[in-house]
């Protein structure tokens, strides 16, 4: 089956379903009329420096306070600075958030200002080349590192995404070239503007979706939202895009919602338990510190096979647990108590399977390790809210 993005409105939210092989793995939920923050660039104002945990706090917009991390934040951009040594309180720095505020957590800034675009990421703070890990072929990787030279500047580096190993060079420098403009306008802008002002908008939580599938996967984008399909039509004109690809959905009395069934896998998405095809299910548990998942077998299994049908249920489980962080948004810490398996070679492949499922996950997503307790131990990079939030917020 294609893979498609089905976009459309439900209650006050405009709903973003990435749907592969007929089934929804991630959601994304945004208020029409809210704008998120994640991914714009602020003219921002030092408010504290906290020296305990090396970070500052600093006012990105009238009344936006984010986190800042001295660690992470080595090199400032200045806009007005009171002392030449360090960063103090009441300069003034470029900055973009790279974390929206995820439960009591405020939103976090980085003087690293990424431009991603559908090939190439543009980034002022790592001066150097990158090639995506995905990128198999050594000869293609070459290529587009020499590339990447023609144009790398001592002020940004260049990490070619997944996407370009299928991009022609005209593709990729076509875009390089607007990245470049875009960070180069913002720059000088930058310098004329006053604190605590926006100086660039993120697009909106669905386009970003769209830049971010693999090009040789996404075949349909369908939405029955006119002003969605307008802002969708823009960015695919905008990027050289195939504009085939979209399509408004208008049919008298029949609804997007109700052909995908979008509604209902919403509702099950926030649902502690999740049903397997087999019997078992999973409990799903968010905590403030981790998100716990226990795997079940639902029903008592006994006899000469009970190691392999716990596998069974394992492998199932891991297959499952890997839409579910998608779908859910899970982030952070994720520890998942599976069914104890008494033979080492059913853990290794239960942590093979693990391993090979996370790796079709967009955000990074790592599996450190089983415990001596026998639980598996998963951490996934914490970009925007969970589903939860998304969905609750008003």
């Amino acid at each position: 089956m294609s893979d498609k993005i089905v976009i459309t409105r439900i209650e006050d939210k405009i709903v973003t379903a990435m749907i592969e092989q007929g089934k929804i793995v991630e959601f994304h939920c945004e208020r029409s009329e809210d704008k998120s923050i994640l991914g714009n660039i602020y003219t921002a104002k030092v408010k504290n420096i906290v020296k305990n945990i090396n970070a500052a706090f600093i006012e990105a917009a009238d009344g936006i306070i984010c986190y800042y991390s001295l660690t992470e934040n080595q090199r400032h951009h200045f806009l007005k600075q009171v002392n030449r040594d360090y960063l103090v309180q009441e300069d003034e720095i470029l900055v973009q958030v790279n974390r929206e505020n995820i439960k009591t957590k405020q939103p976090a800034a980085t003087a690293n200002l990424n431009f991603t675009g559908k090939y190439l990421v543009l980034t002022s703070q790592k001066h150097q080349i990158g090639i995506s890990k995905k990128i198999r072929d050594s000869k293609r990787a070459g290529e587009l590192k020499k590339l990447a030279e023609q144009f790398v500047r001592p002020d940004f580096g260049i990490i070619m995404r997944t996407n370009a190993e299928m991009a022609s060079d005209d593709e990729i420098l076509k875009e390089a070239e607007q990245l470049i403009h875009r960070f180069d306008r913002i720059c000088q802008k930058a310098v004329c503007r006053k604190a605590c002002q926006l100086v660039y908008e993120a697009p909106k939580g669905y386009l970003s979706l769209i830049r971010d599938q693999k090009q040789t996967c996404l075949n349909e984008i369908i939405t029955d939202q006119s002003d969605v399909y307008d802002a969708v039509l823009a960015y695919l004109e905008e990027t050289g895009e195939e504009e085939k690809v979209l399509q408004l959905f208008q049919k008298d009395g029949i609804r997007l919602d109700q052909i995908y069934r979008i509604s209902h896998e919403l509702k099950q998405a926030l649902q502690e338990k999740v049903w397997l095809k087999s019997g078992g299910y999973l409990v799903i548990q968010p905590t403030e510190a981790m998100t716990v998942i226990d795997v079940n077998t639902g029903k008592a299994i006994k006899g000469k096979h009970m190691e392999k049908n716990f596998l069974k249920t394992n492998l199932e489980a891991a297959e499952e647990i890997g839409r579910q962080l998608r779908l859910r948004n899970l982030s952070g810490i994720i520890i998942v108590d599976f069914i104890d398996m008494k033979e080492t070679e059913s853990e290794e492949r239960l942590m093979n399977k693990m391993r090979d499922i996370l790796k079709k996950d967009r955000i990074k997503t790592v599996l450190v390790d089983m415990t001596g307790l026998h639980l598996v131990e998963i951490t996934r990079k914490k970009v925007r809210k969970p589903l939860l939030e998304q969905w609750r917020e008003r």
